[in-house]
């Protein structure tokens, strides 16, 4: 590593810099990264043309593989986004690195805002939403917290099917909360009833589920948040928004808070984000929600108008009356998402979630007919399911990855114990050709084994 290579700057700039930071020299900057883990391909000569960078930077993202076949999932998802939604919010008067925080935002952005809460609302048959939340795990984080707040109470029940990426965020989250935080163990892929009945009293302040749950499965759970209720608790549930197209909602189930992460509704992948948060819940919770609504409104003429109506974040209000510290609504994102759902219009994205669950149908017949492919669980499931291989899932995917393919979700990552079970996801874009190849690639790869 040389200080050209890093500092494009004068030495002098470059100096004054290293002694405002009581560092010797550049290479002591990064002196906490092992030398084995440095991508010495960055290095870039000092004095190169714009053309030549240029050059050199195309060719190093130019090894990011871009044409796998994707069949992962676990919460992220690879579904077709129209041009016209990019095109859209791309456009000057909405492009922006941030939220708008004031109440003199565009009506327009106003409008954009209320809107997409609309939006959330039909879909999760919730009687508000916010202006969107980070992602799908810190809003689950935030329902967490309301629920606590509503109910007085300090136990909460997390159902271990939640994703597991969202359970590493709640225990970082809550590590240092004076909060009695419990995963519930799970059977069959889905939770253990007769354990959730064992751990629900009235010291429950909150239960946690997810629905699909994290391996894809379908639970209803209209009478485990009957139960829930009936001990006073709060119950939050996490949903993949596609899946609602098609399946009985949240809301209809008695959800107190739905939440969910809305990189489906028009985001593509990309590394973790920027990704969006959702959450909507009942009127009667309306004041416990944290970030901020928009809401409609007549003027004295009345001329109909949109206003922000509750900000309950602490740039807004007293700390100690804040619901949140954290949060922000991801405006673009949010604007996103409003504009892929008014594309598609309700029959289209009926259509996007049939696709999904046709295809889903069809890859997991094609698998389960390999010999040594088994379902990993029984549950019914919507675009997604895991299988049980006859030798190490992690194995499997890297084998693939080298035949253009991204297998799936080795699970073991999170579950030890299940080294063998892979998840996969199956969208609108994976086509009856490309599932039969990952049946061809993935038969091909544990038969030479």
């Amino acid at each position: 590593m040389s200080n050209t290579s890093y500092c494009p700057i004068s030495d002098r700039d470059r100096d004054a810099l290293l002694r405002a930071v009581s560092a010797k020299d550049v290479e002591s900057l990064f002196e906490d990264i092992p030398h084995e883990l440095r991508a010495k391909e960055f290095q870039i000569a000092s004095g190169i043309s714009e053309l030549e960078m240029t050059r050199r930077l195309r060719a190093l993202a130019a090894r990011n593989s871009t044409d796998l076949i994707n069949f992962c999932g676990g919460g992220f998802y690879d579904h077709f986004i129209p041009s016209a939604v990019s095109a859209l919010a791309g456009r000057g008067e909405f492009y922006t690195a941030y939220t708008p925080y004031q109440a003199e935002a565009s009506q327009g952005t106003l409008q954009a805002i209320y809107e997409y809460q609309t939006a959330i609302t039909l879909l999760t048959e919730m009687d508000v939403a916010n202006a969107s939340l980070y992602d799908g795990g810190t809003a689950l984080f935030e329902a967490l917290l309301m629920g606590l707040r509503a109910t007085k109470r300090d136990r909460a029940l997390v159902d271990g099917s939640v994703n597991p990426i969202y359970r590493v965020m709640l225990r970082s989250y809550t590590a240092n909360l004076s909060l009695d935080y419990r995963e519930l163990s799970l059977r069959n892929g889905i939770m253990d009833r007769p354990a959730f009945e064992a751990a629900l009293d009235e010291r429950v302040g909150v239960v946690l589920l997810q629905y699909p749950n994290f391996f894809g499965c379908v639970e209803d759970y209209t009478d485990l948040i009957a139960q829930a209720h009936r001990v006073g608790a709060v119950v939050v549930v996490s949903t993949y928004p596609i899946a609602l197209a098609v399946l009985k909602t949240p809301g209809a189930m008695g959800a107190d808070i739905v939440t969910g992460e809305g990189q489906s509704l028009g985001l593509p992948l990309s590394f973790g984000g920027p990704y969006l948060g959702f959450m909507a819940t009942r009127e009667q919770w309306v004041r416990r929600m944290p970030g901020r609504i928009v809401g409609a409104a007549s003027d004295a003429q009345g001329r109909r108008g949109f206003t922000l109506t509750l900000q309950t974040r602490e740039q807004h209000i007293r700390r100690e009356k804040a619901t949140s510290n954290i949060c922000t609504n991801e405006g673009l994102c949010a604007l996103r998402a409003v504009i892929y759902l008014s594309l598609l219009g309700r029959q289209g994205f009926v259509e996007v979630a049939e696709r999904c669950a046709a295809a889903a149908a069809y890859g997991f017949r094609r698998l389960c007919a390999i010999p040594g492919v088994k379902p990993a669980f029984d549950a019914p499931f919507f675009n997604e399911f895991a299988v049980q291989l006859p030798r190490d899932a992690a194995d499997v995917v890297g084998e693939l990855i080298d035949h253009g393919i991204a297998a799936g979700f080795p699970v073991s990552r999170y579950y030890p114990d299940m080294d063998r079970v892979l998840l996969l996801a199956f969208t609108e874009k994976r086509s009856k050709e490309e599932i039969d190849l990952l049946a061809t690639r993935l038969e091909g790869a544990l038969a030479r084994r």
